[in-house]
Parts: C-alpha cells; structure tokens; sequence
C-alpha cells in the first residue's frame, strides 16, 4: 500500500511539472505598455547660429526603472500636433548628468522661422507610447552668445587699457618699457664690427613671410642695418625663402636711406641662398668660417638647425644676439649666443626700437592685460581651494547643448 501511494506521487509529480528550459505556458495576456515621457518641451537652442531646436523630457517611468528591457527613445518632428511626423534621430535611455530625471538632445536640422512640434516615443516591452510637445518652436541664429560673456568683459578692458596707453604716448607721456639687454646690446655689436672692420651677419630665420616671427625678425633688422649704415659697416643678409630676400632687401634699403647713406646700399646685401633647412645652415655656416664676422644676428623662426648655427658663430667668437619663439630651440640659444631674445621679447622688439605712440601703448596695454590674469589665477586658486564660491565657473563656456 505504501509503495502504491508513493509511486502515485512520482507520476503526479513527472506529468504535472514543466519540461525543463520550457516556458510557462501563455496565458494569454498582452505584454504591459510602456509608460510615455512627460514634460515635452522645445525650444530654441540658446547661443547658436540657427537651424537647431533643443528638445528635453521627462524620462519614462520604465527608463527611470530600467531592468535592461527600455529600449530607448525616437524622436519625431511635425508641423501639427496630430502630424505627420517624420523620424529625427533616435537616442538610448537614460536622464543628463546635471538632471537625471530628464532627458535632452538636438535636432540640428531645422529650418530657421518654421514651427516645429515634436513627439517622444518610449520604446519598451515591444511596444510604443507617445508624447507630442504642446507649443511648438521654431529656430533662429542669435546675435550674442551670452555664455561667452566674460570674454566680451575681457575684450573690453584691454582695449580699454591699450587705448588709454595710446593716448598717454601720444600726449608725450613717457611709458616705461623694461630694458631687453638683447635690443640694448645692438649699438655695441654694430660698433665692435666697425672697429674690427668685419661684417655683420643678419640671419632672418628659415620661415617665409607668413610667420609673425620673421615680420619681428625683419622689423629688427631695419634698426640694425641703420645703425650698420650710420657707423659704415658691411652687412650681410642670406635668406631661405624668395618673398623674404624681397622684403628685406626694402627694409634694408629704406634703413640706408633713413640713415641719410642711400648710396651706401647695395642688392647684394640681402641674397638668396636655399629652401633647404639644413641646406641653408651649411651655406651660412660656410659663410661664416670664410669670412669670420664680428657679429651674427640670428632673429626669426629656427628648428634644429639653431644649434648648428649657433656653435659656429661661437666658434670664431662673434658677438651673437638671437631671438625667437621656438621654446624648443630657446635653450640652444642662450647657451652658444650672448643675448637672446625670449618669446614675446622678439615680438616686443618694434614698439621697443622705435618708441612708436601707438606700439608703446599697445605694448602696455597688453601687459597690463597679462597682470590682471595672473592677478585672476591667484584670487581664484585661494577662493577655489577654499570653497567658498566656484570661481572656475566664471571662465567657463558652453556650446550651446547638452
């Protein structure tokens, strides 16, 4: 009897369970409807050039709640509430860093002046809910990007300050601009190469004429050819590029005739010697061991061939006087030459040589600007680290999205 029952038991047992790996058997309902996005709003994307429209929504309580079964969102644009909408883009689940309630994103191909509504789909469980925006909206490009405010409030103040310098130099106010020991140091280079009755060397750099650092170099090679005119020292000016030997052959000649010696000066001051980069540092340095100079300007643009052109002239004890804006090249430089001109002391050098009003003054003003940063990094560090304010927040510009 006992066998009997539980032998009975086994059978209930074996027919009534499911196969295993078999799915309950369908009852028959349909799967559960996603619940939609609220809050549809959009708008015109702030601080942009036109033709985009922002639009940003509540998530779905099923994306909020996501078990790995939201699918994400489609968005649609309409030029009715009840359509036809048309697929815009589609975007993956999940709120913005800032909000995670909520969810933006760009349309970014709009017509601007053209009303636009716009409808959400959630996607979940294999089905689909909508949410249409109330108000429509349309595109424009704004005028002023006001997340860049603090630059206009920066442009302001140092056009401010370099006007104010300009009319303080023009009024004969004296400006006091420190002493660059490079620049300071040209009447005595010239000079020793007149007494030793040798040449002076005038190297523009290897870059062509659309370099900012070859205009700076050129502008101080007018000043030193004046002075090479006035004491009647030779000067020579081998160049790498055509556009360069034609620029400087004027400046070289307006210097002369500056100095009242026009007839003093020759074409064959300034000649072309090659493109090549290390081409024309083995011509100069050729140059250089024949004719042994007194003096070698080297101020323009210089990569690796600095150092080459630098341990030479060192090598026969010229006077050299170098400056550029390479940072990599500056060390090579202050260790084989006598002076070297660091960075903006190069670009300096016109307003510092010709005591121009308005160079003067754009010089100051510029330096003023420089201080009032350097002045803004170290409150804003103290206020920063000590959290009383974000101060990292004023310098701080958006794009305009999300």
């Amino acid at each position: 009897m006992k066998h009997s029952r539980l032998s009975f038991i086994l059978i209930s047992i074996l027919f009534l369970s499911p196969l295993s790996g078999q799915p309950p058997p369908d009852s028959g309902n349909p799967p559960p409807l996603v619940r939609p996005a609220e809050e549809i709003r959009a708008f015109d994307t702030p601080n942009d050039a036109g033709n985009s429209i922002t639009i940003t929504w509540k998530r779905s309580p099923d994306d909020i709640a996501d078990q790995g079964r939201f699918d994400g969102y489609d968005i649609l644009r309409g030029r009715s509430p009840d359509g036809p909408f048309e697929l815009v883009l589609s975007v993956p689940g999940g709120g913005n860093e800032n909000n995670p309630l909520y969810k933006t994103c760009l349309d970014n191909n709009t017509e601007d002046g053209t009303e636009y509504y716009y409808a959400v789909d959630a996607k979940a469980f294999g089905t689909t809910t909508r949410a249409v925006s109330r108000m429509p909206a349309k595109s424009s490009q704004q005028w002023f990007n006001t997340d860049l405010v603090n630059m206009l409030i920066a442009v302001i103040f140092l056009s401010a300050a370099i006007l104010y310098y300009i009319a303080g130099a023009k009024s004969g106010k004296k400006l006091y601009i420190r002493k660059i020991a490079g620049l300071e140091a040209v009447d005595e280079a010239v000079g020793r190469a007149t007494e030793m009755g040798r040449k002076i060397f005038f190297v523009p750099g290897t870059q062509d004429m659309d370099n900012v650092q070859t205009i700076a170099g050129l502008t101080i090679l007018g000043r030193v050819a004046k002075v090479a005119a006035e004491y009647e020292a030779k000067i020579d000016v081998p160049v790498s590029r055509s556009l360069v030997m034609v620029t400087a052959r004027e400046v070289v000649k307006e210097a002369y005739y500056n100095a009242g010696r026009p007839d003093s000066y020759s074409d064959d001051m300034v000649y072309y010697l090659t493109d090549d980069q290390f081409g024309y540092a083995a011509g100069i340095d050729g140059l250089v061991v024949r004719q042994k100079p007194a003096t070698i300007f080297y101020q323009g643009a210089f990569y690796a061939e600095s150092l080459i052109l630098a341990e030479t002239g060192n090598s026969i004890g010229a006077i050299q006087i170098a400056g550029t804006a390479m940072a990599s090249q500056l060390p090579f430089f202050v260790a084989a030459c006598d002076y070297t001109l660091i960075g903006e002391e190069l670009f300096a050098a016109s307003a510092y040589l010709s005591h121009e009003p308005k160079l003067l003054g754009s010089l100051k003003g510029q330096d003023l600007g420089k201080l009032a940063i350097i002045l803004a990094l170290v409150v804003g560090l103290i206020i920063q680290l000590s959290g009383a304010y974000d101060f990292a927040s004023i310098f701080s510009v958006s794009a305009g999205g999300e």
